[in-house]
């Protein structure tokens, strides 16, 4: 096998890899969500307030499937009205470092297009 073989194949594995991120966090909220997570437990509610735009269905949904692939949990406390809490699992807090990346790259980005709007006025 050539050089050239091996790096195709760990492209290749590499997208294969990215691919399966990718359909985990699927979606425009998710990663968001996720994010919200990594730093409190939150109420259904507090989730809702904190991620911007996002409707109540959508959150329920995109919380049941954070929840089907052990990315957070959910604990119904015992209060009354019945409140419901989302965390992050252990698993789900090995997405800490992306999420801050992501941050990290799009405040990045955010600055470079705003300074590249001003040189255009």
């Amino acid at each position: 096998m050539k050089a050239e073989d091996g790096v195709i194949k760990e492209c290749a594995q590499a997208i294969l890899a990215i691919n399966d991120t990718m359909d985990v966090l699927n979606g425009r909220w998710k990663v968001s969500i996720i994010a919200c997570l990594c730093y409190r437990p939150m109420r259904f509610s507090e989730l809702l307030k904190e991620v911007v735009g996002i409707s109540g269905k959508m959150l329920s949904r995109e919380l049941k499937d954070l929840e089907m692939n052990d990315l957070i949990s959910r604990k119904v406390l015992n209060t009354a009205p019945v409140a419901v809490e989302y965390s992050i699992t252990d698993y789900g807090e090995s997405l800490k470092g992306l999420t801050e990346k992501i941050a990290e790259w799009g405040f990045t980005h955010r600055k470079r297009v705003i300074a590249g709007m001003k040189k255009k006025d």
